[in-house]
């Protein structure tokens, strides 16, 4: 008695699997304004964008935020506009706006939706 497998193509070498077998999207090309900021930031940073990246906008985002500035100390102070308000809505509650909202802008925000006339 033989012994036959019931898989004939069990043991033989599998073909590599194509990018619309394996149901993967295709990449989508970068945006012209993802194109111009990348391209600048390469310029400032005297880098070069690697070939064939702005192709795939995924890539070219990624790439875009390893390279992009680190966000300054004073990003997170709440707008000349919005202590301006905040003072302005103080003055007409007779009240006093808290320390900790200078030092952040989410609180300078939260703290003039509360305390805004309607």
């Amino acid at each position: 008695m033989s012994y036959q497998t019931t898989f004939p193509d069990l043991l033989t070498a599998a073909q590599p699997a194509v990018q619309e077998e394996l149901g993967l999207p295709t990449p989508v090309p970068a945006t012209q304004k993802q194109i111009d900021y990348a391209t600048s930031l390469a310029e400032k940073t005297h880098s070069r964008l690697p070939k064939g990246i702005t192709q795939d906008r995924a890539r070219l985002s990624k790439w875009i935020d390893a390279h992009k500035p680190a966000p300054s100390a004073f990003n997170e102070y709440p707008s000349s506009k919005q202590v301006g308000f905040a003072e302005r809505i103080a003055r007409l509650k007779r009240t006093a706006v808290p320390p900790e909202c200078f030092r952040d802008r989410t609180l300078m925000s939260r703290w003039i939706d509360s305390n805004k006339p309607r």
